[in-house]
């Protein structure tokens, strides 16, 4: 993990897992870099963050009350217990009710193997890491996604067992941060009860985030309350989707560990936090709406589909003579369609300057919000979020001062730049020494480091941030790097670079690119580039003097497995 002090005033944000090392060494873990919260549906530039070392106190089980004394009513180490009349004398049993609930909550142990994909022939060397999970129905453990990120073996002990047992990962929900695992050993089953799901809380409801963060390695225990419940933006997932902010401090270590109210129910997980200068234990829960969809996702269709989204980029509608110039009644909100994803369903039917005016029957203010409990709005992207993958809803649309009702298919986002690559090796084609790969956002953290949005090229950037893919295959296609060769003198100082044609015809992905210039019998390779650049090889001497360079590089092939086929 990366020295918390900063001379930046930008807002940072972490996730909780720990890596395993000498203590007291801070995480060496490598998380996502976290987009700003933004207004539901806009981009936007993200902020840097950094993870900082931290410790945890340790949750003790409560001592026996002594004869006389009333029952201890919720705290940290607690959540269950329920407030007597002081003269009622109370048992031992009751006092430790809370100890199922505490049981259920295990430690992850994963060996993680990245992919290199700045050398994607090849993949980094392994480490090790903690976190946290806990025991759900079903013989069933969630912890979170990045907890097990390009996992090689996974391994969970329970509290109090001095034994690890291999477990097996069912399904990883990258834009929830959510992973469902199993183990096949009945033993790991005995003599625990499963974490039980309560209710989205209200605002100043108690909160107890147990896990296994730095700073021991025994069960740990903070708590706190919830300070604000809105749409948030996920570290790991690059996405939007709503979140509890809590006061209870969440370390490193803590990621996939349970947050519970009062009366012993589970109301989160334990996924991130806020580093700031200016800001004290702020720390942030996937709330069980989050949690509920993506195990009956998984329910569903038996794997992951991801939570869909409206295609569209919007604008506010704040502005009067805005909406008066596109035709709005006083009586009538909404927000304005600025452009429609290609490859979104939604492109059918919604057009740029379209006013969406309600989604499913929930009418949408000026400001992008919709009503959500008593005395709170919240972003109507929280309503497409609720629905799953396939499913339809009706959006009822402004058009020339006309309202048109459209039943719209949700599908998951398309992004030119992918966020994840899903645990796949990366792709990669090498001829005549260029290496050639497919742009997306862990090969721009691989090559410019987690501040990749300030470092990257803007070209590339402005692509991440704002591009839209025309067609579901099309891919950001760079010269990588140049391998220095005698065939390539000139060329050596190529570096990220778009390939924009081969031989005059565009370049639609990777395997595209691979398959023009495997088939190509004319003389030379000429390749268009970014700025004006191009890079003319004979064809014969280019492909003969490629497995030189191979051999050169100890690379065992010219091009990744995906692309063979």
């Amino acid at each position: 993990m990366d020295d918390p002090s900063s001379a930046s005033n930008k807002r940072k944000r972490r996730r909780g897992r720990k890596a395993k090392a000498s203590p007291p060494s801070p995480d060496r873990s490598s998380p996502s870099p976290a987009p700003a919260p933004v207004a539901a549906g806009r981009r936007g530039r993200k902020p840097r963050r950094h993870e900082a070392p931290a410790d945890a106190d340790a949750a003790r089980p409560p001592s026996p009350p002594r004869r006389g004394e009333p029952k201890p009513v919720a705290n940290g180490g607690d959540a269950v217990a329920v407030a007597v009349s002081e003269a009622a004398p109370a048992s031992w049993d009751e006092v430790v009710r809370v100890v199922p609930c505490m049981d259920a909550v295990v430690k992850v142990f994963c060996v993680h193997t990245e992919p290199n994909f700045s050398l994607p022939w090849q993949r980094k060397r392994q480490y090790s890491s903690s976190s946290s999970g806990f025991i759900i129905g079903g013989r069933r453990v969630l912890t979170n996604a990045h907890s097990v990120e390009h996992y090689t073996q996974v391994k969970l002990k329970k509290r109090g067992s001095d034994t690890k047992y291999l477990a097996t990962v069912l399904a990883i929900g990258t834009e929830c941060d959510i992973a469902l695992l199993t183990v096949s050993d009945d033993e790991f089953w005995e003599g625990v009860s499963p974490v039980e799901f309560g209710t989205l809380p209200a605002l100043q409801d108690a909160v107890t985030v147990v896990g296994y963060p730095i700073g021991g390695d025994t069960i740990s225990v903070t708590s706190g309350v919830v300070s604000r419940i809105e749409i948030l933006s996920y570290v790991h997932g690059s996405t939007e989707l709503l979140g509890l902010q809590i006061d209870a401090a969440i370390n490193s270590g803590n990621s996939g560990g349970p947050a519970f109210n009062d009366r012993g129910k589970c109301v989160g997980i334990a996924f991130q936090s806020l580093k700031h200068e200016d800001a004290e234990n702020i720390g942030y829960v996937i709330p069980t709406p989050v949690i509920t969809h993506f195990i009956q996702d998984y329910e569903k269709s038996g794997e992951y589909t991801g939570f869909p989204i409206l295609g569209i980029e919007w604008q506010k509608m704040e502005n009067p003579d805005l909406r008066k110039s596109m035709g709005m009644k006083p009586d009538q909100k909404g927000v304005r369609v600025r452009r429609v994803e290609p490859t979104a369903p939604e492109s059918g039917c919604l057009k740029p300057s379209d006013i969406i005016l309600s989604f499913d029957g929930v009418d949408i203010a000026n400001d992008g919000t919709v009503p959500f409990r008593h005395g709170e709005r919240i972003g109507f992207s929280y309503l497409v979020s609720q629905k799953y993958t396939g499913e339809k809803a009706l959006v009822k649309v402004l058009r020339d001062s006309k309202v048109h009702e459209f039943k719209i298919r949700l599908a998951t986002h398309k992004r030119l730049v992918a966020a994840h690559v899903k645990g796949r090796p990366p792709s990669y084609y090498i001829v005549a020494g260029f290496v050639f790969a497919a742009v997306s956002v862990p090969y721009l953290r691989s090559e410019y480091g987690k501040d990749y949005e300030y470092d990257a090229p803007v070209k590339l950037l402005v692509k991440h941030l704002h591009a839209m893919a025309e067609s579901p295959d099309e891919q950001l296609v760079v010269v990588s790097q140049v391998l220095v060769a005698d065939i390539n003198i000139g060329y050596e100082e190529i570096v990220n670079t778009q390939v924009l044609a081969f031989n005059g015809q565009p370049v639609k992905n990777l395997k595209n690119l691979v398959t023009m210039v495997e088939n190509c019998k004319d003389e030379f390779l000429k390749f268009d580039l970014e700025y004006d650049q191009i890079v003319v090889l004979e064809t014969k001497t280019a492909k003969a003097a490629t497995q030189d360079i191979l051999t050169t590089h100890c690379i065992p092939s010219a091009m990744s497995d995906d692309l063979k086929a």
